[in-house]
């Protein structure tokens, strides 16, 4: 009380301020301004009463707070606060903020937060973990399989069990597929978002190979495929760190819920079909979404209704149709190669890159994210696909390439390159059509001579064998270097003579 005495000394006798006395006495200048402050409310005068000696100063200034006996105090639920934390926007802070304004007498601040803390601890450690309504979906394959049955054949086929949870609530979904392919991982995630009625902001895969096609800890590659699955549903994928289980608990506790009630009790059962098992599986999982948990008064039905439910977002209108992404580059000919078949984009993109989105039933072409064609799928192998417009105009030069140019080319080699290439254009539909076979023509002069070149190209001519592949094979194979097969009417033969032979005069 000595530097109290002082303070008030200081301040009313020298008139100093709180910095000067802050600096004098080695205090505070908020300790300096608090004594002050309690000194003018409690009415304390200067000099002080001779009564004032500082044990009663004290008692004047730091009066005792008034102590609220602890079975009088009321404190919320903890399960109440555990589930209102998982919404957006909740902190203990706003809790304990309303728990005051109804229970004044109530615990302060930090008494408030160590006794929920103290709660949570002796939670699971996947429902400790604090998770925001419709924030977060865990997914992954179960580490165990299910076994379906050809019942015609006996033949017994390992399928994979697709686990989805989400973070608040942990109500689960699962699916049995027959493969951890991408088009089985694309389908399995348009049903969990079916199953849960919404789309989470976040979607949190493992670094699987149909998710993520490079990991990285900090910058990892998704599939194209993946990634615009979540631009059509909405959602962000960030897949979890490689190495880093705990990333992923939340799926960890899900796959194990589902191995142990929902596939094990299915063990002893025999499927022949998916939708068999999907249809067992769909059983199981409604038991155990409204099984009780231990620690928790609710179930996982309770809390998606009470929390997830209404926070995920909207389905969009319609599902999102599965769609393959390949690369490809143009040729000379404007056309990029796609399973064997050839589609054409405009002529002014030759020999650039192209990205190219497959469906059942069409495909589309992007260059630079922008689209530049988009043709109906097909299956015929080495057929043609084009568009008039992607075509140049007849007035145009095409680029440094034209027909001319290239018989040209061939000439220089021999003169059975050139027919060959003049037959191959004349064999196309456009004479475009067939550059592509006459730039392989031409290279195979860069493998092999030119005269063994010019004589597998004559072989062609007389087989009929108008493409690159086949002039390649003869190559390869050596049968430039043996004599040709020339028809009979163009091989020259020896005029045979023998008695028993007879003329054309013979019939006369």
């Amino acid at each position: 009380m000595r530097k109290i005495t002082e303070v008030l000394r200081l301040h009313h006798e020298h008139g100093f301020s709180a910095r000067q006395i802050a600096k004098s006495l080695s205090i505070a200048r908020s300790t300096i301004k608090d004594y002050l402050g309690r000194a003018a409310r409690a009415g304390v005068a200067w000099p002080l009463a001779p009564e004032l000696d500082e044990t009663s100063l004290e008692h004047l200034l730091f009066p005792p707070l008034a102590r609220v006996a602890k079975e009088e105090r009321h404190m919320l639920s903890m399960e109440y606060l555990h589930q209102e934390l998982k919404r957006k926007g909740v902190t203990l802070q706003l809790l304990w903020h309303e728990y005051k304004q109804t229970h004044p007498d109530g615990y302060q601040y930090s008494q408030f937060c160590r006794l929920y803390r103290q709660w949570a601890e002796r939670l699971d450690p996947p429902l400790r973990q604090e998770y925001r309504a419709g924030e977060k979906l865990f997914v992954d394959y179960a580490g165990q399989t299910m076994s379906i049955v050809d019942s015609s054949t006996g033949v017994i086929t390992e399928v994979q069990i697709f686990v989805a949870t989400l973070g608040a609530s942990n109500y689960t979904f699962a699916e049995a597929t027959a493969s951890q392919d991408l088009p089985s991982w694309i389908q399995s995630h348009v049903h969990a978002f079916r199953f849960f009625g919404g789309v989470p902001e976040i979607t949190i895969p493992d670094n699987l190979r149909a998710a993520v096609t490079r990991s990285c800890r900090y910058e990892p590659d998704l599939n194209a495929t993946y990634r615009e699955l979540a631009e059509h549903y909405g959602t962000v994928i960030i897949p979890a760190r490689v190495g880093r289980p705990k990333d992923k608990a939340k799926v960890e506790s899900g796959v194990l819920q589902v191995e142990q009630r929902v596939l094990a009790p299915l063990r002893h059962r025999t499927f022949f079909s998916l939708a068999e098992l999907n249809e067992a599986i769909s059983e199981r999982l409604d038991l155990l979404n409204n099984r009780p948990f231990q620690k928790l008064d609710a179930t996982r039905k309770i809390l998606f209704e009470r929390l997830d439910k209404p926070a995920l977002k909207p389905l969009p209108a319609q599902p999102y149709v599965f769609a393959d992404w390949k690369k490809a580059k143009v040729n000379i000919d404007y056309h990029i190669e796609v399973d064997h078949h050839y589609y054409s984009v405009p002529y002014q993109l030759i020999h650039e890159e192209m990205d190219v989105r497959l469906t059942g039933m069409s495909l589309e072409i992007f260059f630079k994210g922008r689209r530049v064609a988009t043709h109906r799928r097909s299956y015929r192998r080495g057929g043609y696909t084009t568009l008039p417009e992607h075509r140049p105009k007849s007035h145009q030069k095409y680029l440094e390439w034209s027909p001319s140019r290239i018989i040209h080319w061939a000439s220089q080699i021999g003169p059975y390159t050139q027919k060959l290439a003049v037959s191959i254009l004349q064999q196309r539909p456009h004479p475009e059509q067939g550059y592509r076979s006459c730039l392989g023509l031409l290279r195979l002069g860069k493998t092999y001579s030119p005269e063994r070149l010019e004589a597998a190209c004559s072989r062609a001519l007389d087989i009929k064998a108008y493409s690159y592949k086949n002039v390649e094979s003869i190559l390869k194979k050596g049968l430039d270097q043996q004599p040709s097969p020339l028809s009979s009417s163009q091989r020259e033969l020896p005029l045979l003579i023998h008695e028993n032979l007879r003329g054309r005069e013979y019939y006369q």
